[in-house]
């Protein structure tokens, strides 16, 4: 009967002590054999009980179901990106920043997602949004005019307290600011044959004061085409990783005094990199996504190692992940679970549903899907840790909270089609690069 019922908590911990009891005195008979008899069901006991952690959360994932939609702006734009912040004192409530697709950043109220501020005055097009770590009122964006802009929230001025200014060709489709809120990195596009990582000093933040800031210095040799990705290392303010349309990851270590030393390992995605992260116990692992929705993953700790550093790829992970009844048709980007030490994809439909995606090193599968919340393609989302809870914005304009076990107070569902946006994401014919993994 135990043994039909190992997959139940309650069962196998009577089962593992049963074994412990009545085969004891026989395991020390033999104990010249193999000691190491006596422990496992000590290792039955554990390993059942990991299991049933890492299902806890899938399950939750699986129950995520709308808590809040915010009310539709006058003008509708795409929702590109969005960032929650830290809330760094405890009596402080979280805001929400997105960045849009009509070249504005909008602030929410994350509790109730009550629309509170928009800053519009950008003459380009925005590449992400981010909120400083250690400020909760300080968001960060970079822009296509060669520029990284800072606003404080609390202040009702649309004019940015801080610029940090790049050099006349920059063109900036990606940026993060470290977890120390001490240096700020933006990549560029290409221009002619100059592709640029450009570093800031990000001290002095808050200052009211607009200021201008020029940069510390730039990568410059690492990517050959445009650095689509950047993201820093969530704990080490030294690390960053970046991702380009040539198919390169590179991980720095910017303490180095140059690039050719900061530049610590090189992997090839073999395709256009759309979105990167880190990952695993300590962070040692790196991911990416690519434009042509394939996933790969590395274990950067195995570099000092003869050990091979990829974990898994996938070319294509619509052609892997089964899901009954519907279809995955992209990719949105990844989320690391630190309390299960799970990684997880989300993808969607053109329709609205988003699916959730568990990873593991024997491949990818379907965790659950999240349904009648947008209408159209879902472009963004953010994780937050703290209560489980899953905000994600899209083509149709809508910016929606997802809790586990929710329930929706308005019974009238906001429904909203399909937007007319100024971004056309472009994409390049992924071209091989001969660089080679540095080891």
């Amino acid at each position: 009967i135990f043994l039909s019922l190992q997959q139940d908590v309650i069962a196998g911990f009577l089962y593992a002590i049963l074994i412990l009891v009545v085969f004891h005195p026989v395991v020390d008979l033999i104990d010249n054999f193999n000691l190491t008899y006596k422990y496992a069901p000590l290792i039955i006991i554990r390993t059942a009980f990991e299991m049933t952690a890492v299902e806890k959360i899938e399950e939750q994932l699986a129950s995520l179901r709308i808590a809040k939609r915010s009310a539709l702006s006058k003008e509708p734009a795409y929702l590109l990106d969005i960032d929650i912040s830290k809330a760094v004192q405890s009596e402080s409530s979280c805001s929400v920043a997105v960045s849009c697709s009509s070249k504005s950043i909008r602030v929410y109220n994350r509790d109730t997602l009550n629309f509170l501020r928009e800053y519009s005055s950008h003459p380009g097009i925005l590449s992400g949004v981010r909120f400083a770590r250690t400020c909760d009122s300080v968001v960060f964006s970079a822009c296509s005019d060669g520029t990284v802009k800072c606003w404080d929230i609390r202040l009702a001025t649309q004019k940015p307290v801080q610029i940090f200014s790049g050099y006349p060709s920059n063109v900036f489709i990606s940026f993060d600011i470290n977890c120390s809120d001490l240096i700020i990195c933006a990549g560029t596009e290409k221009v002619e044959n100059d592709t640029f990582l450009v570093f800031w000093d990000a001290r002095g933040i808050t200052n009211c004061a607009s200021t201008t800031k020029e940069p510390l210095g730039v990568y410059s040799e690492s990517h050959n085409d445009d650095i689509t990705k950047i993201c820093f290392h969530p704990v080490e303010p030294n690390l960053v990783v970046s991702g380009s349309t040539d198919g390169l990851v590179n991980m720095f270590d910017i303490n180095k005094d140059n690039e050719d030393d900061a530049l610590v390992s090189t992997c090839n995605s073999e395709s256009s990199v759309s979105f990167i992260g880190w990952s695993g116990k300590d962070y040692k692992q790196v991911y990416c996504l690519t434009h042509d929705e394939g996933f790969c993953w590395w274990d950067i700790a195995q570099l000092a190692t003869d050990e091979p550093i990829t974990l898994l790829h996938v070319v294509d992970v619509r052609d892997t992940v089964c899901i009954e009844n519907d279809s995955l048709h992209y990719l949105v980007g990844g989320l690391y679970h630190e309390k299960a030490d799970k990684l997880f994809l989300i993808g969607g439909t053109s329709t609205g549903n988003i699916h959730l995606i568990s990873c593991a090193t024997d491949g990818l599968s379907l965790v659950g899907t999240l349904s009648r919340g947008h209408s159209a393609t879902v472009r963004s989302f953010c994780w937050n840790l703290t209560d489980e809870s899953l905000l994600t914005g899209g083509e149709d304009a809508q910016l929606l909270l997802w809790k586990p076990g929710a329930v929706e107070r308005s019974l009238t569902k906001k429904t909203s089609l399909k937007i007319a946006s100024s971004v056309q994401k472009s994409v390049r014919v992924h071209n091989s690069s001969s660089k080679s993994r540095k080891k």
